[in-house]
């Protein structure tokens, strides 16, 4: 016994004694360990989360070879693109205008079965322009009884082109018609806007006497539609509206202006949503996340989606507007298409879309796909 305590106090000597400030530094350097751990672990759940999030989209990936960009648009670069440009109508060389611009369709379906391919028409037709640099959005309605080419030739109601091509084909549409380079696209039916409105709260919205009672009666069907209750709105002048009371209001076509004024309607309660969302806390951003990912159907990657996302507070709507213009608008009957609207002059429409949307254009002028789109418009409706 004495001979192995021997040996201990001698190995015992042999080993270095550390200081006070050496065992502290240790002690730090563990926590830190143990911080960075921690951290990373974070990192790690949270993309673990995003990618479950990201999971729950339905997506229709885009074969950038498909989409149509008329002669003179076409972007320098095609690193960007998630869809083949082959099936994508695209404009070749004039499109130097668009540069500093990320252009998405928006399309919003009258879908009763959370349908969101085609088959169904888009009730809303939106481009949302992007100014990468100031963040400022514009929003651009394009008429969904708008006399168009679909895209494929084809003269009919602008709407039609998503139900008899879903995404791909209603992007086509609008690049054929409009010398766009668009690319991408967001689809969400009544269920997604609605949803999403009731997990951020409510948007504020102005409701004046010539809307209060058809924003009643459109709940009925609204509700109905969707399987949930309504709640009546009772006064005029600034609401907060639920989900069902703003899809409601963003149906309304009955009152001075139409269908016309139903756009501007829409282009508003994707401002009160935008302004709602900037101000809203983490755990309310989460709720409508984890609603909205399940009811939308986009061509956005989750790394596009994701710098997106990390700006929104920086974002605001600009102007907003409609095409045809107002001062190049007109409606009438075409033959078995029933009522249309009609652009009067598709070449100075379509640059007024332009400057619209982009400012200074330089020497842009539509391509020669667009005037022949505008000689067949006119040949076919006398206007």
């Amino acid at each position: 016994m004495a001979g192995n305590t021997g040996k201990s106090k001698k190995a015992n000597t042999g080993k270095k004694r550390l200081t006070k400030e050496e065992r502290e530094r240790r002690k730090r350097n563990r926590i830190i360990l143990i911080a960075v751990e921690v951290f990373v672990l974070c990192l790690m759940l949270i993309a673990l989360y995003v990618v479950v999030l990201y999971g729950k989209i339905s997506h229709e990936t885009i074969d950038e070879e498909s989409i149509v960009i008329n002669e003179g648009i076409a972007p320098e670069s095609d690193e960007s693109l998630n869809v083949n440009k082959d099936d994508i109508t695209t404009n070749v060389g004039l499109g130097g205008h668009m540069s500093g611009y990320r252009n998405i369709a928006l399309f919003g379906l009258d879908a009763r079965d959370n349908s969101l391919g085609k088959g169904n028409r888009s009730d809303t037709i939106l481009i949302a322009s992007i100014n990468e640099e100031s963040k400022v959005v514009k929003l651009v309605s394009v008429y969904r009884d708008t006399y168009l080419n679909l895209g494929n030739d084809y003269y009919d109601k602008a709407n039609a082109a998503y139900s008899k091509g879903g995404p791909l084909q209603a992007i086509n549409m609008l690049n054929m018609n409009l010398d766009m380079n668009i690319t991408d696209y967001v689809t969400v039916g009544w269920a997604g806007v609605a949803d999403t409105i009731d997990a951020l709260g409510g948007v504020e919205i102005e409701v004046d006497d010539a809307e209060i009672s058809h924003l009643n009666n459109y709940q009925v069907e609204t509700s109905k539609s969707l399987g949930k209750t309504y709640k009546k709105v009772t006064s005029t002048g600034m609401q907060t509206l639920d989900g069902i009371q703003a899809v409601s209001y963003c149906r309304i076509r009955y009152t001075a202006g139409d269908d016309f004024k139903r756009t501007e309607r829409q282009r508003e309660v994707i401002e009160a949503i935008l302004k709602k969302a900037k101000s809203a806390n983490i755990a309310t951003l989460n709720k409508a996340a984890n609603t909205i990912f399940e009811e939308i159907s986009t061509s956005l990657t989750l790394t596009e989606i994701l710098s997106l996302l990390k700006d929104v507070s920086s974002y605001s709507i600009g102007e907003t507007g409609g095409f045809p213009a107002e001062q190049y608008r007109t409606t009438g009957t075409v033959g078995a298409k029933g009522s249309c609207v009609m652009t009067t002059n598709m070449v100075e429409d379509v640059l007024y879309l332009h400057q619209f949307l982009f400012g200074d254009v330089g020497d842009y002028r539509p391509s020669g796909e667009v005037e022949t789109i505008g000689a067949k418009i006119h040949s076919d409706t006398g206007k």
